[in-house]
């Protein structure tokens, strides 16, 4: 990974009035056109923290967004339920002119690209969940795995996320210090408020009734050392969903970032 920061230039930022909001989003143009690639990014990450991966994987026209409160999105005023930011994600793409996408979601955003693809369904060609789970129904990380991720606090105190890194990602991040710090220096901090309803949109919200009437293709992508989300909950997805195909990575949490170009590599040929 190298350190790198969006431009207007490359990114084509952008701010859309949605739903009563601002959001903060980007569409980095590709080189052969064809369906663009929705990235629904994770628990309180902007947009940037993609920029390894973005820059893998050229050809797709690529559309981004800070979800509300992450980033530089303000946050609702209320706690949403995912189903709400399911709907700013459609209503992004129809400010943005574009119709029907393949849908990635990564952690907390991959939990949020099954609600799109159950919600919008005609929008998503095909549906790419990375380093994610089913929802509260799941098989669930330790528990000062989940005390780490319960607050904003990596994002804020660098040192702290460069000590906490290993522990919580896994992979490269616990034997690689650099790798830490250029994720720590990869992201625009969420607000408090945005980032706690983010954790509260997932109380009581579980894919598992339901994942086996998804009916576009699907790729599960997921690392073999995964603190957040142990690799049973990847397994348990591509199990349920019809014909989903499940291809492990020999690292963490964040193998889209660490393992960028092979993960391109693994959807280009999936899409």
């Amino acid at each position: 990974m190298k350190v790198r920061h969006a431009t207007e230039e490359e990114l084509h930022l952008q701010w859309l009035s949605v739903d009563g909001l601002v959001i903060r989003s980007a569409i980095r143009k590709g080189t052969k056109g064809g369906t663009p690639l929705l990235l629904l990014n994770g628990i309180g990450a902007s947009l940037e923290m993609m920029l390894p991966f973005v820059d893998a994987y050229p050809e797709p026209d690529i559309l981004l967004f800070d979800a509300p409160g992450a980033g530089k999105s303000p946050a609702p005023s209320r706690p949403w339920r995912l189903s709400d930011y399911a709907r700013v994600a459609d209503h992004v793409l129809a400010v943005m002119g574009v119709d029907r996408v393949n849908v990635m979601g990564v952690s907390w955003g991959g939990a949020l690209a099954q609600q799109f693809a159950r919600q919008y369904p005609e929008r998503c060609k095909n549906l790419i969940l990375a380093a994610t789970t089913p929802g509260q129904l799941m098989v669930p990380p330790s528990l000062g795995v989940m005390l780490r991720m319960s607050n904003p606090r990596r994002y804020y105190d660098k040192n702290y996320m460069k000590r906490i890194a290993g522990q919580i990602y896994g992979g490269k991040f616990r034997t690689n210090r650099l790798s830490a710090e250029i994720f720590a220096d990869l992201t625009n901090p969420p607000s408090k408020r945005g980032y706690y309803f983010q954790v509260m949109a997932l109380l009581g919200w579980s894919s598992l009734p339901w994942l086996g009437k998804l009916k576009m293709p699907t790729i599960v992508l997921h690392g073999e050392d995964d603190p957040i989300a142990p690799l049973a909950n990847a397994r348990i997805m591509a199990h349920l969903i019809p014909d989903a195909k499940l291809v492990c990575f020999d690292c963490g949490h964040l193998f889209m970032l660490t393992r960028a170009y092979r993960t391109a590599e693994t959807i280009r040929d999936f899409v």
